[in-house]
């Protein structure tokens, strides 16, 4: 399944600018449907949702319409869809919600390959008395290995956290298996999938993840979130809203100061896209909309961007001064398309400023992932250049980006 590039490109109004964006993973580009339903939200049905007049019940019905939306790019039930602000902020409430469940001596497990966004929320439960036991990568491949884990539970184990694809390496961790362990040792599991969702299908059922994060800004969409849960675990969670609501008021208990209404209907033109994709990738024919769709959009997003990754990989590999920090392989099953590296002992920051002339944007640092790069010693190169694309960067500009950086490599 192929991408008509020329119609992707056309949905972005970003692009018919001179800049290549290769900084996606930040965020990637808002479609023109998305900004065009933000606009009409805010213009039409600016109300407060949940009163008997009319364009009240509309603006309630948009943001239910947003749940739905969510439900089929996740695989999972309206019910189980809280949004927020983002990723970050939603793991905050989830790890307050889940104060009343952990008790001193219980303990939770992380990794130092995630973002802080999964680590530092629950570093605070310390505090309670939680213990907090480290999955570490390993030192030469950075890869998390499933023995390691396996050897780290307990039957104190409370929780996992992990992420799906770690926003500097690329790599694809095992989800599923990870679900498997942790469910073995009667522990839950948290996955932060922002690296991960703006390339593979979302697929809770498959996935078994207990709660499941990312953010739609990387996504094609607005400065929003979504989290699943699975609704025994969310209606076991304490209330962080108003002491009026009760423990079964899901999700609006963990949804404190109501959800941004405009990004949540903009949002849905992000799902309309991709099921748009999978139609068109089908010839129209064999993907409906829905699930279908969604699978089929993101399978030719993960061949499009395995051929671009492909081009940049071979060309890295070809450098002796380059150290590739992650996996070297292109497979979709391997990796998404953000690739990082370091150079020799050069500064990170001098080789992206090079670039920058070049009008192509890419950039350098610890992307909050700072203590994968303390603890493998990238902090002397001010961390790595990390180059991030998504399905509408084209072969022509990773060429573009291939003549900006010889020269500094």
């Amino acid at each position: 399944m192929t991408l008509d590039l020329d119609f992707v490109r056309a949905q972005f109004p970003a692009l018919d600018g001179p800049w290549a964006f290769m900084d996606n993973a930040g965020g990637s580009q808002v479609l023109r449907r998305v900004a065009d339903r933000v606009s009409d939200y805010l213009l039409t049905t600016n109300v407060q949702t949940g009163a008997s007049y009319e364009p009240s019940q509309v603006s309630m019905r948009r943001v239910a319409e947003s749940r739905e939306a969510f439900a089929r790019f996740m695989n999972c039930d309206p019910g189980e869809i809280v949004m927020g602000a983002s990723t970050t902020i939603l793991l905050r409430f989830l790890s307050e919600a889940m104060t009343g469940r952990l008790q001193p001596g219980d303990e939770i497990i992380l990794t130092n390959t995630d973002h802080e966004a999964n680590i530092g929320p629950w570093l605070k439960h310390e505090a309670r008395g939680v213990v907090i036991r480290w999955w570490r990568c390993g030192p030469e491949t950075f890869e998390l290995d499933l023995a390691d884990l396996k050897g780290l539970m307990n039957e104190r184990t409370k929780l996992v956290c992990v992420t799906h694809a770690s926003n500097i390496l690329g790599t694809i961790n095992p989800i599923r298996a990870i679900a498997d362990i942790a469910h073995a040792g009667g522990a839950e599991l948290c996955v932060d999938g922002v690296a991960y969702a703006p390339h593979r299908a979302l697929d809770m059922a498959a996935l078994d993840a207990d709660y499941y994060v990312f953010s739609v800004y990387k996504v094609f969409g607005p400065h929003h979130a979504v989290m699943f849960g699975k609704r025994d675990k969310l209606l076991e969670l304490d209330n962080i809203y108003h002491y009026f609501f009760d423990k079964s008021r899901v999700p609006h208990k963990l949804e404190p100061g109501n959800i941004n209404y405009e990004c949540a209907w903009g949002s849905i033109g992000a799902v309309d896209y991709v099921e748009e994709l999978g139609r068109a990738a089908k010839g129209g024919n064999g993907a409906s909309d829905g699930r279908p769709a969604i699978e089929a959009g993101f399978a030719a997003i993960a061949e499009q961007e395995r051929a671009i990754s492909a081009r940049l990989l071979d060309f890295l590999g070809s450098r002796n001064s380059v150290r590739l920090v992650g996996r070297a392989s292109s497979a979709i099953e391997d990796r998404v398309s953000t690739i990082s590296f370091t150079v020799g002992d050069e500064s990170s920051k001098r080789v992206v400023e090079t670039v920058d002339a070049a009008k192509v944007g890419i950039r350098f640092g610890d992307f909050y992932a700072k203590r994968i790069v303390e603890e493998h010693g990238l902090t002397a190169t001010d961390g790595v250049v990390r180059v991030s694309m998504i399905h509408y960067n084209t072969a022509d500009e990773v060429d573009r980006l291939i003549r900006a950086l010889e020269p500094a490599l």
